[in-house]
């Protein structure tokens, strides 16, 4: 409390009892500071904050603003300055005189005047009595108003200037709303990129559906130009833009989230780069630029790249290549840049048809088929399945690393190989090029996130179906016609509904923060997490009618897994952009592995990566294997991701590399034979399903269920049956060393259960003398521990 302040408050005491000794020290404090300004006597009001202060036209979700804590005052070095100049608070005055004041409806509605909602206002005033109530001095200033009330020279509204000072100290964001409201002004992003905006651009948008050559016009652009740049929404498309330019001559650099190649080898730039989206630069010029699959501007997570990339990229001429549904977007927004689109549309180079009748068994495949389904326990039942049946299959998933989908597709391709059938997800929709006559459709339901970022279960959209079934008879491959349908027959009504609507057109484009804006929110509120700027940031944002806010779960997901790891900001924001796959364990685990090495400024050396993973990795064994070698690549992704922005903590990139080409083979082989990794989990379970539940059942396969059902059967033999000690557990081991070994397949294993449940109820019928039946049952129990 200043010296001045401190007189002034005093001046306002009560005449009284202190009356002479107040003008006294009064007399001798204006001697000191000089005269008091204002009228002494009455707290003066406080000015109202400005409408947009309060709020403006979108009042602000006052659920994200979460409280600071504000100690309660112990006892003061100089001692209790109001105690001594008035007296002693008596603390159950000054209770009811709090009460008082948080029931007075004027008080309330000047609180919403300042931003303090009922939410607000309720919990400023508990942390406020708190700190009353539990402090052992107090400033002078609010000890002397509430002595003024105790003796009524004061009224209690005259407490709402210091209750709004505590409010604003636990809920910062009150005191800079204007601010904040500016910082995160995200209208007319055209203006965010001056270097496109000095430069007239030519716009052609390449329009047509899957397999109509579109973006192959765009890439002659690309490489006849003195210079270009190739964005492209996935790792595969840009290594297959950059091998096609080296190929035909054309220098050319790759630029990924965790892998640069420069062809040079004196390290300098090429004229051309292929890219992920991501990565592009908006401040170096070029003569071409592509940017494919622009449809995905309007991905509820990465649209805001495809924003950045149509809006900020420096070059003569931009190609887009996509679907129609886009041009409409894509020409309101350029419009706001003052430039023109040229559509230029294309149509399918070879023909595809819906046919009638569904799969409905997987004996009805043919050479060249693929069956998308959209969960990997689909994709692993499946081609299980088809092993069954004698066939070999190739394997493409999401999570798959970028080398074995590669793997993958060239058996699948190659016309000498055996493997003739494709079990994929989605990831087959872009990306890859594949030689297939039939897509069938195992399912039309796919899990997807949407804006809120709310899990939704629904049939996939028009775009999605008409992506994945355009990869039939593509025009490179040996099938010239496509075929489209579904495994079951009552989803191919649906899926012919589905192809036929109209594809919704695109409405709105993605924003997102930048680093910069996320800085400049946490000056102005500097204890507040990461996470709740990110959510305070959104929530204060202001777009056009053309935008919205990206997704920003992931984000903030990163940004709790670390917020207890001492960073600084900027590297804070780093790690929480780092691509991670939140339902992978392990790989989360690295994250805040890595943010707690780095914070102790301890590099992560090539030998401690090596510890941490407990390299080497032996070959999967089974499907859970498998898994865990995947979320391990995924850990050196991440490892290569943070190297390019952290030199000097992340130092051994090339030797990572090396070592994930190592891993990548090893997940080759396990997919390679995965159809025996699937066989040696799936028998455990088959062996086992007696501790399944209905539900679990009710999911298996067809096969399956047959075997639970002859399982359940066996147990309702009789009685006396049951009372035996149960076949299928004394076979349990020696079945599964069978089927392991590869001297018993699923089939026979299915007769000789069906021959045992056989002979089992002859024997049943037949038998008269409980005790030998018990003593045949024990016999055959030691025969598969003896073998």
């Amino acid at each position: 409390m200043s010296f001045p302040r401190c007189a002034l408050l005093w001046a306002r005491l009560p005449a009284g009892r202190h009356a002479g000794h107040r003008a006294a020290v009064c007399s001798a404090l204006r001697a000191h500071v000089g005269p008091f300004p204002g009228t002494l006597g009455r707290v003066p009001a406080v000015a109202p904050a400005s409408s947009s202060a309060s709020g403006g036209s979108k009042a602000p979700n006052t659920s994200l603003f979460v409280p600071l804590t504000v100690k309660p005052q112990g006892p003061s070095a100089d001692g209790d300055v109001g105690a001594e100049l008035t007296r002693p608070l008596n603390k159950n005055e000054v209770k009811k005189i709090l009460d008082q004041f948080y029931k007075r409806k004027e008080i309330q509605k000047l609180g919403a005047d300042y931003g303090l909602d009922a939410r607000l206002f309720h919990q400023a005033f508990i942390s406020f009595r708190n700190y009353i109530m539990q402090s052992q001095s107090l400033d002078v200033d609010i000890h002397i108003i509430l002595n003024d009330i105790c003796f009524n020279a004061a009224h209690v509204d005259d407490l709402f200037p210091f209750f709004l000072r505590h409010a604003k100290q636990i809920f910062p964001v009150l005191e800079c709303k204007d601010d904040l409201r500016k910082i995160s002004d995200l209208r007319i992003p055209p203006n965010w990129y001056p270097e496109a905006r000095a430069i007239q651009r030519k716009i052609v948008f390449h329009s047509g559906p899957t397999n109509s050559g579109k973006t192959y016009h765009a890439i002659q652009k690309y490489l006849s130009a003195k210079s270009g740049v190739y964005c492209g929404p996935l790792k595969l498309l840009a290594h297959e833009i950059f091998e096609k330019s080296n190929a035909e001559g054309v220098p050319c650099d790759l630029v990924t989230g965790e892998e640069r190649v420069t062809i040079d080898p004196n390290g300098k730039q090429a004229t051309h780069v292929a890219c992920t989206v991501e990565m592009c630069s908006v401040t170096t010029p070029y003569e071409v630029a592509v940017i494919d699959e622009i449809q995905m501007i309007k991905d509820p997570a990465r649209g805001w790249a495809w924003t950045r990339a149509l809006l900020g990229l420096c070059a003569e001429e931009v190609h887009l290549c996509g679907e129609a549904a886009a041009i409409d977007l894509v020409t309101e927004l350029l419009y706001t840049t003052g430039e023109e689109v040229e559509v230029r549309n294309y149509k399918r180079l070879t023909p595809i048809s819906v046919l009638d009748h569904a799969l409905e068994s997987l004996d009805n495949l043919r050479p060249g088929d693929c069956i998308v389904c959209f969960s990997k326990n689909d994709i692993y039942s499946v081609s299980r399945q088809i092993e069954i049946r004698g066939l070999e299959s190739a394997v493409i998933y999401g999570s798959l690393p970028p080398g074995t989908k590669l793997a993958q597709a060239k058996k699948f391709n190659d016309p000498d190989d055996p493997c003739k059938i494709l079990v994929a997800t989605d990831a087959i929709g872009m990306g890859l090029n594949l030689s297939i006559r039939r897509i069938i459709f195992y399912s039309l339901i796919k899990p997807s996130i949407n804006e809120k970022g709310e899990k939704e279960i629904e049939p996939i959209t028009t775009s999605q179906a008409l992506q994945i079934a355009g990869r039939a008879g593509r025009f490179s491959s040996k099938y010239k016609e496509g075929e489209v349908t579904t495994m079951n027959r009552e989803d191919l009504r649906l899926l012919k509904e589905i192809l036929n609507r109209p594809v919704d057109p695109i409405t709105a484009a993605g924003l997102h923060p930048t680093a910069e804006q996320i800085e400049m929110f946490a000056y102005h509120l500097p204890d507040t997490t990461l996470s709740n700027l990110i959510d305070i940031f959104v929530d204060f944002s202001q777009v056009d009618g053309q935008y919205f806010v990206c997704n920003m779960d992931d984000f903030k997901f990163s940004a709790e897994l670390i917020q207890h790891i001492p960073l600084g900001l900027r590297v804070r924001y780093v790690f929480c952009t780092a691509p991670i796959n939140k339902k992978q364990p392990f790989v989360c685990s690295s994250l805040l592995q890595f943010a707690r090495q780095y914070s102790r400024n301890e590099p992560l050396t090539f030998a401690w990566l090596r510890r941490y993973i407990k390299w080497p990795l032996l070959p999967p064994k089974n499907i859970k294997d498998l898994m865990d070698l995947e979320a391990v690549h995924d850990v050196l992704d991440l490892y290569l991701w943070l190297s390019y922005r952290f030199i000097d903590m992340f130092p051994d990139a090339n030797l990572v590399r090396d070592l994930q080409k190592e891993l990548d083979g090893i997940i080759q082989e396990g997919v390679h034979n995965i159809t025996k990794l699937i066989k040696i989990s799936e028998t455990h379970k088959l062996l086992n399903l007696e501790n399944l539940s209905a539900e679990s059942r009710s999911r298996l396969p067809g096969t399956l269920k047959s075997q639970a059902r002859r399982t359940r059967a066996a147990k309702t033999l009789g009685s006396k049956a049951a009372e035996r000690p149960s076949p299928s557990a004394a076979e349990r081991s020696l079945a599964s060393r069978l089927v392991q070994q590869g001297l018993l397949t699923a089939d026979m294993l299915k007769q000789l259960e069906k021959e045992w449940l056989t002979q089992q109820t002859e024997d049943g019928r037949e038998s008269t003398a409980p005790g030998t039946s018990s003593k045949g049952s024990r016999r055959k129990k030691k025969e598969p521990d003896s073998d």
